[in-house]
């Protein structure tokens, strides 16, 4: 037997036990090693999962990496023992995010898998975990590069939950040197400037379009002064964002939304209008996945510092209760020192 966690309801997740996966000919098995919590998990259950069949559950987990176990005859490229991420988005059950396989269990299945689409290799010196932060740092990767952000840009970045800090880092990677991180959080603030923000702002005790005319100066539109921003990346969703970015924002400047919304948000298109400003939005890592997994090895002791906590697999409930605080950044499930 194996453990899945598994969503039967809303706010109703258990850690059930079920039979082990039965791979055909072009799949694999893989067994997980480590899997990250995603804000996207927390959502699926509070709703109550995800396309959830009546009386059936929506099994957990897409941010995964482990060692294949098993190997069908049809699949290329790829012998057991091998260390692997997977890429949920390019696998037909879609995993973990309302397919019959979540990554949060002992043995995940893979099915129809390919080696450089579905399935990643990664080399032997980068840890289990750092691959696991794969998937989060491509949805970071894609928000990125849909900013358009390049060397010289003043960029700013709403949210530095595990998405938003990647994004920071990334920008800092390319060579974007005036990054500022916006959050509620102190101790997200704090990681934010350790991965190389120039400054942060929390908006509940600072004036937020005050402080970026310091940071940033300002720029004319028309009759009104802008703050001179060139990009806003919106990864936190609070509903005054958008508003708060037009009524703002300089002449072309650029707005990426990468934070899901649930209700409409009003929208000044006359502001808009006077400012050309491009408002766009980023979802998933369409092409991301493999420039990701290239870069570990060079960034792994920064991404290390992402992950603010580690559960083993046995208490990975208790662990879905810290990735909803505020203090938190990337919790990471490792599976070495869970029970057989």
């Amino acid at each position: 037997m194996r453990r899945v966690l598994n969503i039967h309801g809303v706010d109703d997740v258990r850690l059930d036990q079920v039979d082990p996966p039965s791979p055909g000919t072009a799949d694999v098995v893989v067994k997980v090693k480590a899997c990250g919590i995603c804000g996207s998990d927390l959502s699926y259950i509070k709703w109550g999962g995800i396309l959830r069949k009546p009386g059936g559950v929506t099994p957990l987990g897409h941010e995964a990496a482990g060692e294949v176990i098993s190997v069908g005859a049809a699949v290329t490229g790829v012998a057991v023992g091998q260390r692997v991420v997977i890429n949920p988005m390019m696998t037909p059950s879609y995993i973990g995010s309302g397919g019959p396989e979540g990554a949060f269990t002992d043995e995940v299945l893979v099915t129809e898998a390919r080696v450089g689409d579905s399935l990643l290799p990664i080399p032997k010196e980068v840890p289990y975990e750092v691959g696991a932060l794969a998937e989060p740092l491509a949805v970071a990767l894609h928000g990125v590069n849909r900013s358009g952000a390049k060397p010289g840009d003043k960029v700013v970045v709403f949210g530095c939950g595990p998405i938003g800090l990647s994004m920071v880092l990334w920008l800092v990677d390319r060579g974007v040197k005036d990054v500022v991180a916006l959050d509620l959080a102190p101790e997200r603030l704090e990681r934010a400037m350790a991965l190389g923000a120039r400054a942060t702002i929390n908006p509940s005790r600072e004036d937020v379009s005050a402080r970026l005319f310091e940071l940033h100066g300002s720029a004319r539109v028309l009759n009104r002064e802008a703050v001179g921003t060139d990009a806003f990346i919106d990864a936190a969703g609070a509903p005054n964002i958008l508003s708060d970015v037009v009524r703002m924002g300089k002449f072309q400047s650029r707005l990426v939304v990468t934070a899901v919304y649930t209700k409409p948000v009003p929208l000044d298109l006359s502001a808009m209008l006077t400012t050309e400003m491009t408002i766009t939005t980023a979802v998933g890592y369409p092409t991301e996945m493999p420039d990701v997994v290239a870069a570990l090895p060079r960034l792994r002791d920064k991404l290390t510092t992402l992950i603010s906590h580690r559960f083993p697999f046995d208490r990975v409930i208790e662990a879905l209760g810290v990735a909803g605080t505020s203090g938190s950044a990337k919790v990471m499930i490792n599976f070495e020192s869970a029970r057989p």
